[in-house]
C-alpha cells in the first residue's frame, strides 16, 4: 500500500507540473497583469481550500489516506503558482524589512531607487564602494562636495604625497585644506554615478562624507523620519 501510495503521489505531482506548464503556455497573460494575477491566486486558493477537506473527508472514510497526501502536493503546487505570481511584492517585503534590520545598508526597493535607515545617532551612514573600494560615509547635506578621509584616499590608491590641498575648506572644527580629485564611480546599494569631482581632506576625519555635489546628479533624493531615499 506504501509503494502504490507514493506512486500515485508522483503521478499527482507530474500532473500537476504539467498542468501548470500549460496554463502558463495557454495563458501567459495572466502573469502579465497584477488584477489577473490576484484573481488567480484568489480562485487557486479557494480550489485547494475545498479539495483538501473533501480528499480528507473522502480519504478517512475510505482508508484512501493516498487522496490525503494528494491534497498536500495539491496545495504545494498552489503555494508555488501564489509564490511566483506575487514575487515582487514578495521581493518589496522583504526589501523594506532588510531596511529596517540593518540601518547604513542601501536597500534596493524599486528598481533605480534605494532606502537607507538613520542608525541610532540619527545620522545616515552608508558604505559606498568607490572606485571598487568600499568606503564608510555619512550622508551630509550640509557639505557641498564629497570629502573622503586621508585614510580613505590612500585605500582607493590615493597618493597622498602627489595631492594639492590648496582648497580652504570650512568645517565644524574650524578651518582646514582639501585637495581637489575626480573619482570614476561611486555606488551607493545599485545607484551608481560616474565621474564625480571629491575633496581629500588634509586633517583625519571620522568619516567621510557624502556631500550634496553626490545627491545633485540623483532624480531626487528625500528624507522621511528616520528613512532616506534616493532615486537616480
Amino acid at each position: 500500500m506504501e509503494k502504490r501510495s507514493w506512486i500515485i503521489l508522483g503521478l499527482c505531482a507530474l500532473g500537476l507540473t504539467a498542468l501548470v506548464l500549460w496554463l502558463i503556455g495557454e495563458r501567459p497573460e495572466a502573469l502579465d497583469n497584477r488584477d489577473e494575477q490576484i484573481r488567480l491566486v484568489a480562485l487557486l486558493i479557494m480550489l485547494v481550500w475545498v479539495a483538501s477537506g473533501f480528499s480528507y473527508y473522502v480519504g478517512k472514510k475510505s482508508g484512501l489516506v493516498w487522496l490525503k497526501y494528494a491534497a498536500v502536493w495539491l496545495g504545494l503546487g498552489i503555494l508555488l503558482v501564489a509564490g511566483y505570481s506575487l514575487r515582487d511584492d514578495f521581493s518589496d517585503f522583504g526589501s523594506r524589512i532588510a531596511a529596517e534590520l540593518m540601518p547604513g545598508r542601501a536597500i534596493e526597493t524599486d528598481p533605480g531607487t534605494v532606502v537607507i535607515r538613520a542608525q541610532s545617532d540619527g545620522h545616515f551612514h552608508v558604505r559606498a564602494l568607490v572606485d571598487g573600494t568600499k568606503i564608510p560615509f555619512l550622508v551630509d547635506t550640509g557639505a557641498t562636495s564629497i570629502v573622503l578621509s586621508p585614510a580613505a584616499a590612500q585605500r582607493i590608491g590615493i597618493d597622498l604625497s602627489k595631492l594639492s590641498f590648496s582648497l580652504r575648506t570650512r568645517t565644524a572644527n574650524g578651518i582646514g585644506s582639501a585637495a581637489p580629485i575626480r573619482l570614476k564611480e561611486i555606488r551607493v546599494g545599485t545607484i551608481s554615478v560616474r565621474n564625480i569631482q571629491a575633496l581629500v581632506n588634509r586633517a583625519p576625519m571620522n568619516e567621510s562624507l557624502l556631500g550634496i555635489s553626490f545627491l545633485n546628479r540623483l532624480k531626487r533624493y528625500a528624507v522621511s523620519g528616520a528613512t532616506l531615499t534616493l532615486v537616480r
